[in-house]
């Protein structure tokens, strides 16, 4: 399938019987949306127009006290919340927010899978159980709540799930290894899951943003931003516009479009030597070095 950058947006023709539209209730009426990562940047912001869009939200993340606060925002725009504070990182945080979930007796209509974390460095010298606790957020953490979800909106006929990747998950960023693999495989997973549920009334999206205004490359320990840079109200608005249009991907920000229809036609290894120099200043920066 072609792609410009901004993924397969439309959707290809198929033979044979007519499948069921992939997205939310057959009235689009808005329902109950769970929100991981919740507490700041693109969580935050999505959460707020959700909100502000008629939703219902359970927010999540480790921050009590900014959840709370967000929640209070929530309410005064006249919509339910829910709060449960939990790590995701851990598999029993996982399961507590399942269980949470289950117990409020809600029916996520809309599953946010924001919650990510970065680590920046040389991935030899870098602390092997902190990658291994990235990747239990951005990948372990995702798939078990994407397939816990899945199963309820297919037997129901509907619902959608947008899972947060990045534009680094469209090749290799050295000193960010670990952390570009891992949102290569949710970028793999939810077009993957696109295809194999659009025909259930299950809509499936992956949305890369690229540098954003967030405490991203702070807790990464690496230095300042990229180009491009977006603010968490501008990614969640493109979001929310591309979950209408039903896309199963979208990459905010022309600029970030651009730089990425770019790499689909420059060499691999001109590409890993721009990603390597994008990454180790600010590495060494972070250092101190």
């Amino acid at each position: 399938m072609a792609n410009d950058g901004r993924g397969p947006q439309r959707r290809p023709r198929r033979g044979g019987r007519r499948t069921q539209e992939a997205g939310l209730s057959p009235a689009d009426a808005p329902g109950w949306a769970l929100v991981t990562g919740a507490s700041s940047g693109i969580g935050a912001a999505l959460a707020r127009q959700l909100a502000a869009a008629g939703w219902s939200v359970v927010l999540t993340a480790r921050s009590a006290d900014r959840l709370e606060a967000l929640a209070t925002e929530v309410s005064a725009l006249g919509r339910a919340c829910r709060v449960f504070v939990a790590d995701l990182s851990a598999t029993s945080g996982v399961e507590a927010l399942l269980a949470f979930v289950a117990a409020e007796g809600l029916a996520l209509e809309l599953l946010v899978n924001n919650a990510g974390v970065g680590a920046g460095g040389d991935f030899a010298t870098l602390a092997g159980p902190r990658q291994c606790a990235m990747l239990g957020l951005n990948v372990d953490a995702l798939t078990r709540l994407t397939h816990a979800c899945l199963g309820p909106m297919r037997a129901r006929g509907h619902g959608a799930i947008i899972n947060v990747a990045s534009v680094a998950a469209f090749q290799p960023v050295p000193f960010m290894a670990a952390y570009a693999a891992s949102k290569a495989y949710v970028l793999s997973l939810s077009l993957a899951l696109w295809e194999e549920n659009r025909g259930h009334g299950v809509h499936v999206m992956a949305v890369c943003p690229g540098s954003t205004d967030t405490g991203f490359f702070a807790a990464a320990e690496m230095s300042g931003g990229g180009p491009y840079q977006q603010t968490p109200e501008q990614v969640a608005a493109e979001t929310m516009a591309a979950l209408a249009r039903r896309r199963p991907l979208v990459v905010t920000g022309g600029g970030n479009r651009a730089m990425v229809a770019a790499g689909r036609f420059l060499p691999r290894r001109w590409m890993l030597a721009a990603a390597a120099r994008f990454a180790r200043p600010r590495m060494r920066a972070a250092a101190g070095g």
